[in-house]
């Protein structure tokens, strides 16, 4: 949200009504494992977020500033499917899955790490790489986000074919 009109006053209405938008949005049952990801109001569920849920948030942060006399721009986006990892508790739910992570310094040899989330482990995220278990301490993380691997999309899509299609004939379909 970009406040256009240039007022203090107006922005900080917009600024604390839109902070409580969102811990209500948060809160609410009609949007079930919603998580807020970022303030530019990125947002992601269990099975991702779609365009439809997306309409339906921007459309009820729109409805209750509609009592704010002041100018803004609300954007509400997906997280993706190279959602960034911005709290440590991003770490742990998404363990098993592929990550790329940006370190501020030199660890085991470079600054950009690949491979499968495991995980925390105190004041480290676990990562598994092709060399085996790595350490990043999280104070050294300056960015980290899931890595999409659209050939795994198309194995489990080969695979899944492959099991109907055996079912079918079992079947006698």
């Amino acid at each position: 949200m970009n406040k256009r009109d240039g007022t203090r006053r107006g922005g900080a209405a917009i600024v604390a009504s839109f902070e409580r938008e969102l811990d209500a949005l948060a809160h609410d049952a009609l949007f079930p494992g919603l998580e807020v990801v970022a303030l530019s109001v990125t947002i992601d569920r269990p099975g991702g977020a779609d365009v439809s849920l997306c309409e339906r948030v921007a459309a009820r942060i729109t409805a209750n500033l509609a009592g704010i006399d002041a100018s803004y721009t609300l954007e509400v986006e997906s997280a993706g499917l190279e959602r960034p990892l911005l709290r440590p508790a991003d770490y742990q739910r998404f363990a098993g899955e592929r990550a790329r992570i940006l370190t501020s310094l030199t660890v085991n040899g470079g600054k950009t790490h690949r491979g499968i989330l495991r995980g925390l482990r105190g004041e480290a995220v676990v990562v598994e790489t092709e060399q085996g278990e790595l350490l990043l301490p999280t104070a050294t993380i300056r960015a980290a986000n899931l890595e999409y691997d659209p050939r795994a999309d198309l194995r489990r899509d080969k695979l899944q074919r492959k099991q109907k299609h055996g079912n079918d004939r079992k079947h006698g379909n």
